[in-house]
């Protein structure tokens, strides 16, 4: 899929990978990008620098009218980037409750699969398009002082799988990104090595010029990934070290 002149709607716009999406995305010339945000306000100064382009919306993805009103008012969309999501750095037994992990699943899980059935029809009577999922590293194997973010990215990426088969008849394409350590957010406070917000952004959109469906950017999800090919429990027990402070 070429980015130039395509029509993006990127969610969790407003912070994040979020901006960054939406500026790699200008670069490349997409011609129309929605922006979505629970409160689209956030995404002023994207707005007023852009006003023929970047289009906000008001978009709550875990709330079922929200997503279905954004895929009624974007129906011209070619790429739907499902960036927005949560984690909150919790085991699953040190937790002090299951909130949390609950809305990891409600926002990470649900709230992307909700998405791509909105968005399905509207990307075939477009013309097939593309989806690009933020999934991580972690999907993969658990990282145990983030464990229930961990595995709503695990089931992240299992949907991801499922939804690129049923889509594939329409010519969809359908992308798991799958960085491991992003620096950005909380991920700034995470040992080296990192991948830069830039990178990851740059690699997802190369994948759909590339046609690739599964992408790893940065050194350590490379690294990750041949590991699991290698030798997956020799990586889950080095990951396992990583505990909860609380334990």
């Amino acid at each position: 899929m070429d980015v130039a002149n395509s029509i993006a709607l990127v969610t969790g716009a407003n912070g994040g990978l979020g901006q960054y999406y939406v500026e790699a995305l200008l670069t490349h010339g997409a011609s129309k990008i929605y922006a979505g945000a629970r409160n689209p306000k956030a995404l002023e100064s994207l707005v007023t620098d852009y006003p023929d382009i970047v289009i906000p919306i008001a978009l709550d993805i875990t709330d079922e009218q929200s997503v279905n009103q954004a895929a009624a008012q974007c129906s011209d969309v070619t790429l739907l980037i499902n960036n927005a999501g949560v984690g909150f750095n919790q085991g699953l037994i040190a937790a002090p409750d299951l909130s949390k992990a609950r809305m990891e699943i409600d926002v990470n899980y649900f709230g992307t699969l909700m998405m791509c059935r909105a968005f399905a029809p509207v990307l075939k009577q477009n013309g097939g398009g593309a989806i690009v999922n933020m999934v991580s590293m972690v999907a993969r194997v658990n990282l145990p002082f983030n464990g229930s973010y961990s595995a709503s990215k695990a089931a992240t990426l299992s949907l991801t799988q499922g939804v690129r088969a049923e889509l594939a008849t329409q010519g969809t394409l359908v992308v798991a990104v799958l960085p491991g350590t992003i620096d950005i957010g909380m991920g700034k406070s995470y040992p080296d090595p990192k991948v830069s917000p830039e990178e990851v952004v740059s690699d997802a959109l190369k994948a759909l010029l590339d046609n690739l469906e599964d992408v790893y950017p940065g050194e350590q999800a490379k690294q990750m990934a041949a590991e699991l090919l290698r030798d997956p429990k020799a990586l889950e027990k080095a990951v396992a070290m990583m505990l909860p402070s609380s334990t």
